[in-house]
């Protein structure tokens, strides 16, 4: 491991710490404007933050990675499952938009750590180019706390 020491003249001093390896590590430090956010510590943000919203592949088993991203998109082009995601972290929450395709009539079914209220899996809007919305947050390694709104075309 190799290490580096920043030093401010009124802030202390600061360790960064990265893996050697082969060429050069760069690190780029904001102008003197911006801030460095430590995500080890509590933050006040001033302006807004946003997460992309990644593209899940249509298949008859659909995957989600975890790690890709918070939020997500699919549409479907037939009767799918949400399979149960991988790299599940406790406290990772998002959202997932469920797009009907031009033809409608999809359904979903949920793989086993999917939890919904009451213990139901939710019903699509079947409507043609429908998009229904699931919020999720991650309750433990087998558990996702989830939340179904419909018909937000």
């Amino acid at each position: 491991m190799a290490s580096l020491t920043l030093q401010g003249a009124t802030s202390g001093q600061v360790e960064l710490t990265v893996p050697a390896v082969a060429g050069s590590n760069v690190l780029t430090i904001p102008a003197a404007t911006g801030t460095v956010v430590l995500t080890a510590e509590a933050n006040t943000f001033t302006a807004g933050q946003r997460g992309e919203i990644t593209t899940l592949t249509d298949a008859a088993n659909i995957a989600t990675n975890l790690a890709d991203s918070n939020n997500f998109t699919v549409t479907l082009g037939g009767n799918r499952t949400l399979d149960n995601p991988t790299n599940i972290v406790a406290g990772q929450s998002g959202s997932i938009f469920i797009v009907q395709d031009g033809t409608g009539s999809r359904t979903l079914a949920f793989g086993s750590y999917w939890d919904f209220a009451g213990g139901t899996a939710p019903t699509l809007t079947t409507t043609a180019n429908a998009v229904d919305r699931i919020d999720y947050i991650v309750r433990s390694s087998t558990s996702i706390h989830a939340v179904f709104t419909a018909d937000y075309s």
